[in-house]
């Protein structure tokens, strides 16, 4: 599904990715973990092409992205959720609103979105709130209603960066839950946190960078 062939990326001169190689699976759970400055919203933003590698190719779902001219740019952002660190939310606009963005800008119809921002905010536990301006609900409800927003298009892949970050330990828990429901219907999972205690809760496969290399790829198990 992603592949990442000998990619490298500078940032004036300095690398924040250094000869990474490594492929991720249709479907698979992945917790992306290292220290901050490790490189693990580059390795991000290469996958959804918000930056380009210095050396390297980069293949999602066995599209060369590297090739992807600019006009075309729109069909792989289509097939990828992000869920921001910050985010970026419209707060002066209700939850359903916020959910409904991406269906609008590509001109769905209005039935269809009201069905399927009805579905998504079911998922994540929030259809009570959809009414709401978005400045008037919790953060941990802002991070729901950035998931819903993610997987409204029905993404194969969906990524986040940081989603636990500035929650307590119960609410980022029961976020994870959410990813991995997520997860489970098929969609390919990709989750960048330097929580380790969080990682241990959920058996997954972790990919581990330092300071622009991979330096561990591995499943724990239940218990490890």
């Amino acid at each position: 599904m992603i592949q990442f062939f000998h990619v490298s990326k500078q940032y004036f001169g300095i690398e924040a990715l250094s000869d990474l190689n490594l492929a991720i699976d249709r479907g698979e759970f992945i917790f992306l973990t290292g220290a901050s400055g490790a490189g693990k919203s580059t390795l991000l933003k290469l996958i959804y092409k918000d930056e380009e590698p210095s050396k390297g190719q980069i293949l999602i779902d066995s599209v060369n992205s590297t090739l992807i001219p600019a006009n075309k740019l729109y069909k792989l952002r289509r097939q990828i959720g992000i869920v921001f660190q910050d985010f970026k939310l419209l707060m002066n606009r209700t939850v359903h609103e916020n959910v409904a963005i991406p269906l609008l800008v590509r001109g769905e119809k209005k039935a269809d979105i009201e069905k399927k921002v009805n579905s998504a905010l079911a998922l994540v536990g929030l259809t009570y709130r959809k009414r709401y301006l978005t400045a008037h609900i919790s953060g941990g409800e802002q991070q729901r209603v950035a998931i819903a927003r993610a997987i409204i298009g029905n993404p194969k892949i969906l990524i986040a960066d940081e989603p636990t970050g500035n929650l307590d330990t119960n609410l980022s828990i029961e976020i994870i839950k959410i990813f991995e429901r997520i997860n489970a219907s098929g969609i390919t999972t990709i989750i960048a946190t330097h929580d380790l205690n969080l990682i241990n809760l959920f058996p997954r496969r972790i990919i581990k960078l330092d300071k622009g290399q991979l330096v561990q790829d591995r499943r724990i198990e239940a218990g490890q």
